[in-house]
Formats: C-alpha cells, sequence, structure tokens
C-alpha cells in the first residue's frame, strides 16, 4: 500500500537539494535533524514519537535517512517516500534506558555508511535533542568532527511553495470559524475549561471540506490580572463580567498552522481599553504597509513600535516570528523574527505571526495577524475583524 504524502516528489527533491547546498556552504558532510518540523519537511514524517530519540540525516549523497524507535518505523513507512532501506529502527531496549542510549545504534549505522570521519552537525539547540544523546554519539564516532546545524533547515523553510500556501489558507478558515465559535458561546458564567472544550472541537472539526489537525501550542485564554502573563492557559473558573480575555489559538491543516489572537471583553470595557485596542490596531496597520518585498523584518518592527509608541505604549519582546509546519511544542518555524537586529529581507511566500500584544499591569490584550507576503505587500491569511469583542 502506497504511503500517504501531502507533496510531490518534486517537492522534496528540492527541498532535499536547497538543504544539501546550504550544508555545502557551510562544510557539513552529515546533517542530523532532530525537530520534528523539519523531519516532516524533508520527508513527510508525521508521527507522535518525539518523545523518545529520533531524526532524520542527510548525507552527502542519496536520499534521507529516517532514524528512531522500531514500532515507529512502522509510521515512516507509511507517511514518507524513503524506501526500506533508509529506515532504520532501533530495538526497543534503548528505550528509557540508564544504561544505553540509542546514539550508540546511530553511530554504527554512520558508520556503516562510511560517515565515521565525518563532519557531523546536529541540530544542537533544539528541544529533542538531548546532552546525554549528543555526548553518545560523539563517544562512539572517536574519528568524526562535529558542528552545529541549528537552523540550517529552518531558514530553508521560509518560503512557502504553493502547496504550502494553499494548506494555510485552510488552516486560516479553520481558525476563522474557531473565533466565531467562541463568540458566539462564550457568556458570563460558563466555565472557561467547557469555552477550550467548543474550541477544541471546532478546530479538529475543521470545515466541511477540510480536517483540522492538532495544534502545536494548546489554547492560551487568560482573564483579567492572569492576562498580564503571555502564556497561561485555562483553568475550571466561570466567565464573569467586568473582565476580558485573550484567546491565543491556531487552526491547523496537515500540521500546517494559521495563529489568530483576539480579545472578548464581557461587559462594558474601561477607556484604557478602547484606547489600547486603538493603539494597536493603528501599530498593526503600520506593521503591515511595511511588510513588503525588499524590506526587513526590523524594517517592519520600526514601523509598528514607532505607532504604537505615539498611542503611549511600548513593547519589550518580539513582534512576530515565522509560522508553517510545527510540532509541540511551538508553532513558530523558529527562522525570522520581527524585531531590531532582523535584517531577514521579505519575499513573496514567506508566511509569519504578527504578535503585537500588550500585557499591562493589570489586565492584557492580544489582536494578531497571521500574514502572507505577496508580489507587492502582505495579506492576513484569516479573516477575522481586527477589533476589542465587546459582549455583554
Amino acid at each position: 500500500m502506497e504511503p500517504t504524502l501531502h507533496f510531490s516528489q518534486e517537492e522534496y527533491e528540492d527541498r532535499l537539494a536547497r538543504t544539501r547546498a546550504a550544508m555545502d556552504a557551510v562544510g557539513i558532510e552529515v546533517l542530523i535533524v532532530t525537530d520534528p518540523s523539519n523531519m516532516a519537511w524533508l520527508t513527510g514524517y508525521d508521527g507522535w514519537s518525539f518523545y523518545t530519540p529520533q531524526c532524520v540525516i542527510v548525507g552527502p549523497d542519496g536520499g534521507p535517512i529516517w532514524f528512531g524507535r522500531y514500532m515507529d518505523s512502522i509510521g515512516a513507512g507509511r507517511t514518507t517516500y524513503l524506501p526500506a532501506d533508509d529506515i532504520i529502527g532501533y530495538p526497543d531496549h534503548f528505550v528509557m534506558s540508564t544504561e544505553r542510549h540509542s546514539s550508540e545504534y546511530l553511530a554504527e549505522r554512520l558508520a556503516e555508511r562510511g560517515w565515521h570521519g565525518s563532519h557531523i552537525a546536529p541540530e544542537m539547540d533544539g528541544y529533542y535533542y538531548s546532552p546525554r544523546a549528543h555526548q553518545s554519539l560523539v563517544d562512539n564516532l572517536p574519528d568524526a568532527t562535529f558542528g552545529d546545524s541549528t537552523g540550517l533547515v529552518n531558514q530553508q523553510r521560509s518560503v512557502k511553495s504553493d502547496q504550502e500556501i494553499a494548506y494555510m489558507r485552510i488552516a486560516g478558515q479553520i481558525v476563522e470559524n474557531m473565533h466565531a465559535r467562541i463568540l458566539e458561546r462564550m457568556e458570563v458564567g460558563m466555565r472557561k475549561n467547557d469555552l477550550i472544550a467548543e474550541i477544541y472541537q471546532s478546530g479538529i472539526s475543521g470545515t466541511p471540506e477540510h480536517g483540522g489537525d492538532y495544534p502545536a501550542i494548546v489554547p492560551l485564554a487568560p482573564t483579567g490580572i492572569d492576562a498580564t502573563a503571555a502564556h497561561l492557559t485555562w483553568d475550571d473558573q466561570p466567565f464573569q463580567s467586568g473582565f476580558g480575555t485573550f484567546f491565543e489559538i491556531a487552526g491547523v491543516h496537515k500540521r500546517y498552522h494559521v495563529p489568530l489572537c483576539r480579545t472578548v471583553f464581557l461587559g462594558t470595557p474601561g477607556p484604557e481599553w478602547l484606547d489600547a485596542e486603538a493603539a494597536l490596531v493603528a501599530s498593526i496597520d503600520a506593521g503591515m504597509a511595511a511588510a513588503k518585498p525588499g524590506n526587513t523584518c526590523e524594517d517592519m518592527h520600526a514601523a509598528f513600535i514607532t505607532e504604537l509608541r505615539s498611542h503611549g505604549y511600548d513593547k519589550e519582546s518580539r513582534a512576530g516570528y515565522g509560522i508553517g509546519l510545527s510540532y509541540p511544542p511551538d508553532w513558530g518555524e523558529r527562522n525570522i523574527s520581527i524585531r531590531p537586529g532582523d535584517t531577514t529581507v521579505f519575499e513573496p511566500g514567506m508566511t509569519f505571526h504578527f504578535m503585537p500584544a500588550l500585557w499591562q499591569d493589570t489586565w492584557g490584550m492580544e489582536i494578531t495577524e497571521s500574514l502572507l507576503i505577496t508580489e507587492d505587500g502582505c495579506e492576513p491569511l484569516a479573516d477575522v475583524p481586527r477589533k476589542l469583542f465587546i459582549k455583554d
């Protein structure tokens, strides 16, 4: 039975060629990719197996190699284009063992392919690559030299293909439905966890034509003073009148994410809320006007922050980041940031979450947009009114 692939063979071959060119530019002979998003981008692999060591290896020639737990090698056969010889499963006695590590097995397989003396570069600053995994690999390949490939594959993912953009447009429709469900169902007295259940149901149901997927980040939905913090989730307390709640959620299709944040106030907001809304909307407009080919990430940030400060507000954290294909714990691509010092030049096909939130002393407000860079500017990937929602 043929595997399920979301992209053409030609697209995967192009991704591999771009990755190899980036490897050659910095002298990497063997690339070890442990970020599940990068693994999926290179091979199509899609499984919840990242809690055990796994990777994709790109050598100086041939196709990519998938390496992971033997029971998950079956999933690699179902979701990648790789031939059986390029899918390596390690025995289960390596799993969560204090006596041995799967990197020992990986080192043996690399040596068998003649790469034991190569310049090898894992993604050193990754969520899924442990110090023990690296030390074991170094100890078992004494003739190799080691470098760091952090960000190398991520940078190749910045400009999306037509198919990737099509998936993100579907994810945008899904997040529109999710916000519509929030506005329909949220009311005073409703337990917050019950609303979160509605958000999940809407996100996974997707649209009549396309199903949704699980998000890389759970819904963030703090209320009142909890909304002064950026990354709190939810509780089982009922909503009360007189408080605002921001919802940081994403629609997901084929693992492609479109995050979108909006804030809902139950009752009548004070003037500080309306002032903040006006500041955020104006600064978003200013930032989007600068988000066009030829400008840089820091150009966009400068336009945004100048407008925001003119309203008496400021923001210390970055104002956005690249998005696309993602797995937990983050839906960011870890390639670009909308902030001073990032001189990445915008190109058509880039996608990012423009995140100009305000977290104040006693409340917080998030109004954001996921954007696609076009030939002459940018466009939102979802259509939800850009405002503070007020509900009695």
